[in-house]
């Protein structure tokens, strides 16, 4: 039998390829948030901002609908530094530029187009993942005690 858990995330994976291919077909665009974010926050002044604000701000207020009608079970790890959540979330955003992309531009819009970069991108995100968890896990365990 099916979780509720497995049920809505399912669900919000269709939403986000079904959100990727609209703004493909509709506008011709690339749903690759860091992209994105990273031509809205530009100082380009001939950048069209309205589709990347308006695709920002749907992605926010569908989480806020979403946690009105069904709520959001989100517990947030605990007991880590303050110090380690800082320099993780630089290190995100470092290899999201690096990289050209996110795992949502690469996995999901990247692998669409056949894009071999994304497709290479994709399977080094999700190897580093996997090492970095091996890595990490014993380490994070020893700061929460």
């Amino acid at each position: 039998m099916l979780s509720q858990l497995s049920v809505t995330t399912a669900l919000g994976g269709a939403l986000i390829g079904l959100s990727a291919v609209l703004l493909f077909i509709g506008l011709g665009k690339i749903a690759g948030i860091s992209n994105i974010l990273a031509n809205l926050f530009s100082g380009d002044k001939n950048a069209d901002r309205a589709w990347q604000f308006t695709f920002i701000i749907g992605l926010v207020l569908g989480s806020l609908i979403y946690d009105a009608l069904v709520g959001i079970d989100f517990q947030p790890r605990e007991n880590l530094p303050t110090l380690v959540l800082i320099i993780a979330g630089l290190l995100v955003g470092y290899g999201t530029r690096l990289g050209n992309g996110c795992t949502s531009g690469h996995g999901v819009c990247g692998i669409a187009r056949k894009s071999t970069r994304s497709f290479s991108a994709t399977v080094i995100f999700m190897l580093i993942a996997i090492v970095t968890v091996a890595i990490t896990s014993p380490i994070l365990g020893q700061l929460k005690q």
